[in-house]
């Protein structure tokens, strides 16, 4: 699968180190190291100096290898339960990266994080600027997920929840939440936008429910609809292109 380039022919000038890490050969820590190492040349001159740019239209070069920037790849999983969202796991427990190591040469990797016991809707990505965006707190990217407890919520708690508690790291509240079966008082639906860690969770560990089960069903305008459990798939350019246009609250 391929897409279009964000900036395929643009003449922009970009941090040496965005370019090498936008490549795939590293990071961009690990590019400072090599950029102040003098292994890495543009146009033919070695560049030792930080913060130095670029663009396109240069010829980069990293140990005598011609760099250039890799294609961008857009991975959607539904995430089962029991499997951690990173890349290597030292107990050799099922991980994300594990799922989807065919999908593609290049590095990619999880946007955010979906606790263990959490399945659904999870992005992997090789572009970085996109992740970055996402995942910032001022884009708050809208959330959705169906959460099951271990008893009926009381509606008063879902009234609470909808207004707003009060939890250690902040004041936090659902922009939306419902009961998804009104013979099943025990399963919810929440919309949210705070990308706080187990924030879900931690609403209603507050209010002494415990999550039996929790599954993300939306994230950011992606849903998993078709798409069995465990099982992952090409995001389309239409898809694509909404993410990097910001079309999705």
């Amino acid at each position: 699968m391929s897409y279009p380039e964000a900036n395929e022919g643009s003449t922009e000038a970009i941090r040496l180190n965005k370019f090498l890490a936008n490549s795939g050969i590293c990071s961009r820590r690990k590019a400072d190291e090599l950029i102040t190492e003098g292994k890495v040349s543009v146009n033919g001159v070695i560049v030792t100096t930080l913060g130095a740019h670029v663009t396109r239209q240069d010829e980069i070069k990293c140990d005598g290898k011609l760099v250039s920037i890799e294609r961008k790849i857009y991975v959607l999983l539904n995430k089962p339960k029991n499997c951690v969202t990173t890349s290597d796991d030292p107990e050799k427990r099922l991980t994300v990266m594990d799922i989807v190591r065919n999908a593609c040469p290049e590095r990619i990797y999880p946007v955010g994080r979906l606790d263990r016991n959490t399945s659904g809707v999870l992005l992997l990505t090789n572009d970085g600027d996109l992740a970055s965006k996402l995942m910032h707190p001022s884009y708050s990217k809208k959330k959705i997920y169906q959460v099951t407890l271990d008893k009926p919520v009381s509606i008063e708690h879902m009234q609470q929840i909808a207004e707003g508690i009060e939890l250690e790291d902040g004041e936090i509240h659902a922009d939306a939440i419902s009961y998804i079966n009104d013979q099943d008082l025990s399963q919810v639906g929440i919309e949210i936008h705070s990308g706080r860690n187990r924030i879900v969770r931690r609403i209603f560990e507050h209010l002494g429910y415990k999550v039996t089960k929790l599954d993300r069903v939306y994230f950011a305008g992606l849903t998993k609809k078709d798409l069995p459990r465990g099982r992952w798939r090409y995001l389309t350019e239409v898809e694509v292109r909404n993410l990097r246009m910001d079309s999705y609250e």
